[in-house]
Parts: C-alpha cells; sequence; structure tokens
C-alpha cells in the first residue's frame, strides 16, 4: 500500500482538483474514508470543540497527537493536520513533525499568526501576523526535522484575515515557498472568493495552491477547477453536523420521555460495532484463543437452600444471598468474568427463578429435595468443556486463588487449604489427604490427592488440610471426570453421592488430581454466623 505522506504529496500535485474532510476522532476519520474521500483534514476547530474548549490552543498539542493516533489507526488514507502555528517556536514546530511521522500523519499545516492562536473568524482583522523570517524558519525547521522526504508541510497565509491586500498574501506566499513549504493555503473569510482568485491568479501555480471554502461556500467548485487549485478542504462539517444530530435528538428524548421517536433515525448499535471492526476481534479470538478462554467454562453448584439460614432463604436460595452489597453468586461470576471465562453455568434448584445474575446459564436439578451434589452436576453436563471449573455456590475466596488454579498445567487439580484445622472456623469436613504436606518454600509443589474424608484419621495419619469446594478438570482431565461420573452413576445410591465422591473415584482410576495448596484467605457459607464473618472477609479481602 502506498504510504499516507506519499498519498498526500500526490493528492496535492495532482493534475486535477483533490478534495479532503473534517474528522476530528476516529469515527469520523472512519466515515469520511468510508465516504469515498482521498484525504482527512484534522481541524484544529473540530478537535478542540469535541472537548468543549476553544480553538485557541487550550487543547494541547500532545493531546492533539493522540487524537490523532486513533484517527491515523481506523484509515487508510493521509490525514493533513491543522497545526494552528507549529504550537510554539521552531523547537516546537520539529518536535510535533517528528511525533507526526510516528503516528503516520501525512502532513501538517501551519499558520503565520502568533503562539497562542485566535480562530481565524474571530475579530480576524485584529490578529497580528507572524514576522516572515520568523515563520520562514519555522517551515525550515520543520522540513529539516522530517525523515520522509514525502512528509507535506503547508504553509496557511493569514495576510487576507488580518486585513491585507494582495500584495502582503503573494509576498507572504512566496516566502513560504522559498522556505520549503509544499504548497500554501491562502484563506479568507469573505463570502465571495474575489480575493482568493485575485490570488490564485497571481500565483498561477508556483506550488500546489490549498483553500478553506468554509465562508464562501456556495461557490461552484468548478471554479476552484478553473483556477488550478490543488485542494479543496470542507473543514468544519463533520463536527457541525454531529453537534445538530446530538442537540434534535437529547431535546426530542427529553421531551418526549420516550426513545419511540428516535430508534428510527440514529445509527444502530451495530453500524457501531461495524466501524469499530468488532468482527475482526472475533474473526481474531478463533486464531489467538489462547488469550481468551474460549474452552473454558465454569460450573457453579447451587440447588440447595442452606440449612440454618431458614429466613433468609425463604424467597432465594443460598446463592443469592448478599454479601456487603452482593451477592455470593455475583461475586464468583465477576472473578471468572476477569478470567476471561463467560462460559458460567449454575445447577440451581431450590427458588431457581431467584437466580437473575447476569452472565450465567441457569439448569435445573428438579430432585433437589432428595438428592445431592453428583446428580447436580450430571444437569450441567452441557456444559463441561475442554477446560472446566467446578465449585460449590457458597464459596467466598481471594482472587489470586483461581488465577492460580487456572495457571497450573494440569489435567486435573483440587484446591486443599493446608492451614491448621483448629484455626479454621465452620465446616471442617471435606479433609485432604495428600501425597505430601504443604511446604511453602515450593512454588507449584507437585503433590497429588489420595483421599477427600470427613475421617479426622483415616488410615491413621493426619489430614493434610481441607478441600475447599473447587475442582479443575482441564485436557484428558474432562475425559476422566466423565468417565468417573459416568461409573458411580450405576452406584444404587448414586443420588446421595457428592463431589468428594467423584474425586475419590478418580482417585481409585489412577487419575489423582495434583493439590494447589493455600494457607487461608477463603470461607463457605455454611451458617448465620459464617454469613456474620462474610462481611467481614468481603470488606478485608477482594472476595
Amino acid at each position: 500500500m502506498t504510504r499516507k505522506t506519499t498519498q498526500l504529496k500526490n493528492l496535492l500535485h495532482s493534475d486535477e482538483t483533490g478534495f479532503i474532510l473534517e474528522a476530528h476522532n476516529g469515527l469520523a476519520a472512519k466515515i469520511v474514508e468510508e465516504a469515498g474521500f482521498r484525504g482527512i483534514w484534522g481541524s484544529g476547530l473540530a478537535l478542540s470543540a469535541q472537548h468543549a474548549v476553544r480553538d485557541n490552543n487550550e487543547l494541547r498539542w500532545t493531546q492533539v497527537v493522540n487524537i490523532l493516533a486513533f484517527m491515523s489507526d481506523a484509515t487508510t488514507i493521509p490525514i493533513l493536520l491543522d497545526g494552528d502555528t507549529g504550537y510554539g517556536d521552531f523547537n516546537n514546530m520539529r518536535r510535533l513533525v517528528r511525533k507526526l511521522e510516528q503516528r503516520q500523519i501525512a502532513g501538517v499545516c501551519i499558520e503565520d499568526k502568533l503562539f497562542p492562536k485566535t480562530n481565524s473568524f474571530i475579530q480576524g482583522e485584529q490578529q497580528e501576523l507572524e514576522d516572515i523570517e520568523t515563520f520562514c524558519g519555522k517551515i525550515q525547521a520543520g522540513k529539516d526535522a522530517q525523515s520522509d522526504d514525502d512528509f507535506c508541510i503547508v504553509a496557511r497565509v493569514e495576510a487576507f484575515i488580518a486585513g491585507w491586500g494582495l500584495d502582503e498574501a503573494l509576498k507572504r506566499g512566496e516566502a513560504y515557498r522559498r522556505a520549503g513549504a509544499d504548497a500554501i493555503l491562502i484563506h479568507s473569510k469573505l463570502s465571495k472568493p474575489d480575493e482568493i482568485l485575485a490570488f490564485a491568479r497571481e500565483w498561477d501555480n508556483r506550488c500546489p495552491l490549498v483553500i478553506v471554502p468554509t465562508k464562501y461556500y456556495s461557490t461552484q467548485t468548478e471554479v476552484f477547477r478553473q483556477h488550478k487549485i490543488s485542494l479543496v478542504i470542507w473543514a468544519n462539517h463533520m463536527i457541525r453536523a454531529s453537534i445538530s444530530a446530538m442537540q434534535n435528538t437529547a431535546r426530542t428524548i427529553f421531551e418526549s420521555e420516550s426513545l419511540v421517536d428516535v430508534e428510527g433515525r440514529v445509527a444502530t448499535v451495530p453500524e457501531i460495532f461495524r466501524l469499530q471492526g468488532a468482527e475482526e476481534l472475533l474473526e481474531a479470538e478463533k486464531i489467538y484463543a489462547r488469550s481468551a478462554r474460549n474452552d473454558t467454562s465454569a460450573i457453579i453448584l447451587a440447588a440447595s437452600r442452606g440449612r440454618g439460614m431458614d429466613e433468609l432463604t425463604r424467597d432465594k436460595p443460598k446463592v443469592m444471598i448478599p454479601v456487603a452489597g452482593q451477592t455470593v453468586l455475583r461475586r464468583l461470576v465477576d472473578k471468572f468474568k476477569i478470567q476471561g471465562i463467560n462460559e458460567i453455568t449454575v445447577v440451581g434448584g431450590y427458588h431457581h427463578e431467584a437466580i437473575n445474575t447476569q452472565g450465567v446459564n441457569v439448569v435445573v436439578n428438579d430432585q433437589w429435595e432428595n438428592s445431592d451434589e453428583l446428580v447436580s452436576l450430571r444437569c450441567a453436563l452441557d456444559s463441561v468443556a475442554g477446560d472446566t471449573v467446578l465449585l460449590y455456590g457458597d464459596l467466598l475466596f481471594r482472587t489470586y486463588i483461581l488465577n492460580t488454579l487456572m495457571d497450573w498445567d494440569s489435567e486435573l487439580l483440587v484446591v486443599v487449604d493446608s492451614s491448621p484445622l483448629d484455626d479454621a472456623p465452620g465446616n471442617k469436613n471435606d479433609l485432604a489427604y495428600c501425597s505430601a504436606p504443604d511446604d511453602r518454600a515450593m512454588y507449584q509443589q507437585k503433590v497429588s490427592l489420595e483421599k477427600v474424608s470427613r475421617d479426622p484419621q483415616w488410615q491413621g495419619r493426619k489430614p493434610d488440610g481441607r478441600w475447599i469446594g473447587m475442582l479443575r478438570a482441564n485436557g484428558a482431565g474432562k475425559t476422566y471426570l466423565l468417565e468417573a461420573l459416568s461409573q458411580l452413576q450405576s452406584d444404587k445410591d448414586f443420588v446421595n453421592k457428592e463431589i468428594p465422591d467423584l474425586i475419590n473415584r478418580l482417585v481409585e482410576n489412577g487419575h489423582a488430581p495434583q493439590v494447589q495448596y493455600i494457607s487461608g484467605h477463603w470461607m463457605d457459607i455454611n451458617n448465620l454466623d459464617d454469613l456474620q464473618r462474610a462481611g467481614d472477609f468481603a470488606h478485608r479481602h477482594d472476595a
């Protein structure tokens, strides 16, 4: 593809008159290109107006350059920046040119007024012009600073605006051309193009001539062609059109207190997505799937009402009880979302209709009153992906626990808290017996699970910790998990079996999960005392 600088230079030197249109952000720039224009005018008036600041260099030049970066990234056609006076002296001009080139901006137009500038249409005749020699030095400094030979510097002559005559305008234009300007922009605020056309006749195509017919807009473009104008800039009409549209829309919505009268007259949300390039992102996700967990799911078991919490669960399951202003389920979902896990299934039962958290799929265990955890898991079989996290719906835990769980390269992984049991309030079930105790000096210690049990002396041993109710099956681990679940379904007492039974069957099958040791930083909610502690926990931790 032809460089943007070369595109602009070719546009200026073409035998035909060219036209470029103002844009003030990435979205407007993309719309200008889609309309068919071969170039974009980065208007100083429009760039400042979109931030509701005055066109008096109140917008810093670094802010201007940052906006231009978005405009350049969104388009393939050249951008000519309205660079005001160059934002200072010759040194500011040099730095500006280098920064514009880094962002693939094709050129800059500077005007021969003093910094900070004032818009030409605000008492222009009272504005002082820059000394010719000083301005020529600024042009030369910009040309010396550029690394791309095709980068264009357009010198804008404000003599007519300031009330000077044709002779001064020609004198300045010629001096700027000799100083190295790639084109001359001659500006006027008259409603007729007479002084512009007089300048063009005397100029006689010494170098490309650029005009901005904002005030003499009714002049037929054929007149510009006859006078060999190289480039016409429609300088501020995108920002003006957007202001009118927004004012009308805002007024209509306010007066009607409804969207009915405007919905058919504004761009659709899918059109915004199209301009943003949403489709490209979806295609990229297919290629770079590792950066987004497309084949990762979470299953949250939340079918029970919760014992000892009758008053709080009168019309909702335990997972919907608020803790420090957020439901337990909302806290879990947010943690998965942060990890990029968006396929989240909640197995409901008791008052499942009250599970209304956005971002989850709800499946129902209709047998919740007469069955246990594995029946609930069976209801979510379609949600078991290549990488699945299974956990209880009454858990609170610090974010790093899930982060670490997802970082481990393991087919089966369980989280075990190695804190002393005497220090652990609440439930002391699901005791974990492991191949080695927790060695906190080792990162990702290689330990396998041997048993989950309620027996505090299994095989005469003390437990190594507690399984907290979190399991991950990844890759072949999914196959192992489904196989073990299928085996257990043939047992007569399957309806009474729990997740620890599934984990123990995995061990018996020779697929013992690895152990991720933690030390505290989690809790489950089993009663009112736990709920009171949960509030404190949530306030102290990112739970």
